[in-house]
């Protein structure tokens, strides 16, 4: 897999046009909602257009019911929840002038027990697999 941008060509690997990178945290990529779609298609035998119209359904109903101010919880995923943060005083950081800021409802996430182990683990492995030293 080879994507392009500003910064040229990037490889599957993680290298960017054939030179290595410097060492350091392993390259994060954005994976798309359609690749998703194309992953669980292939594991569970199903159509391609037919898996992205579920996925899409059902982020339709997460937003839907966010919307009407439910509160959404997956078991061991997370807790997806509407929360009002109250009106506020805030500096602006290059003027120093101080700014309202009006009351808002914003969407909170709360991290799920297994979803928060699998990203926990991420620090203790290098990226491929082998672990690494905890600091």
């Amino acid at each position: 897999m080879t994507t392009s941008g500003d910064s040229g060509t990037i490889s599957a690997d993680g290298q960017s046009g054939g030179v290595p990178r410097a060492s350091g945290p392993p390259r994060r990529e954005t994976i798309a909602k359609r690749t998703i779609a194309e992953r669980i298609a292939e594991r569970h035998g199903l159509g391609q257009v037919q898996t992205l119209q579920v996925i899409q359904a059902f982020l339709d109903e997460v937003v839907e019911e966010l919307a009407k101010g439910n509160r959404l919880e997956f078991r061991d995923f997370g807790v997806f929840e509407t929360v009002t943060r109250k009106a506020r005083t805030a500096l602006n950081p290059k003027t120093l002038e101080k700014v309202p800021v009006k009351s808002r409802t914003v969407v909170k996430f709360k991290v799920g027990r297994l979803l928060k182990d699998k990203v926990e683990n991420l620090s203790q492995t290098d990226g491929s697999g082998s672990d690494v030293a905890k600091p």
